[in-house]
């Protein structure tokens, strides 16, 4: 359940604890944690809601003026609606570790074999490695530009570049990607770290 950046920023505030949803099922549950824009987000309860028990409080507390603005953000289809209980459950664990560029024998093995397993996994070929080495030369430059250079597709090479990030390697700038210290220090001791940026 992935939350806008405004609601997520109000449930690491403490201004929301409240969202609201349509689906045939629920597809959260209480306990589980997603990773947001403002960190990471618990859900502690989960329960079915009729649209007219929608009290202004519970508005209030979705980041809403009113019931009538929650049902109108709702989907608009005959779903059960389903309220959420959300929790800041924490920063965004990616963040100390991609800051992490003090590797062990240990950490570069456990990294590598994640990375074998990524690769082995992909229909098209190995690309964990010529990833990062176009990330490393072209660092804040346009997805669309790095993709076409290694031959692939922008929506895939993107959510390839997310694997990375959670495995703390990279992460986003405003436009395009750079290497974290974690991944710089990954291509070093892998000798794969003499790679300048593009000027």
């Amino acid at each position: 359940m992935l939350l806008p950046v405004p609601t997520a920023q109000g449930v690491a505030d403490g201004s929301i604890d409240l969202a609201f949803r349509r689906w045939k099922t629920p597809r959260v549950k209480p306990g589980s944690t997603f990773i947001s824009s403002a960190g990471v987000i618990e859900i502690v309860t989960v329960d079915p809601a009729d649209a007219a028990d929608i009290t202004d409080d519970d508005a209030r507390r979705a980041g809403f003026a009113s019931p009538a603005e929650v049902i109108s953000k709702l989907r608009k289809n005959d779903d059960p609606i389903f309220r959420v209980g959300l929790r800041w459950a924490g920063p965004d664990p990616r963040i100390a570790l991609r800051a992490d560029a003090d590797l062990s024998d240990d950490d570069v093995h456990d990294l590598v074999t994640r990375l074998d397993r990524l690769d082995a996994r992909a229909s098209s070929g190995p690309w964990t490695r010529a990833t990062l080495d176009v990330i490393a030369r072209r660092p804040a430059v346009v997805s669309t530009e790095l993709a076409a250079e290694l031959g692939r597709e922008r929506a895939e090479f993107k959510l390839d570049v997310r694997k990375l990030k959670k495995l703390g390697l990279t992460h986003s700038l405003d436009v395009g990607y750079e290497l974290s210290p974690r991944g710089r220090a990954l291509l070093l001791r892998l000798g794969h770290g003499t790679s300048q940026p593009d000027n």
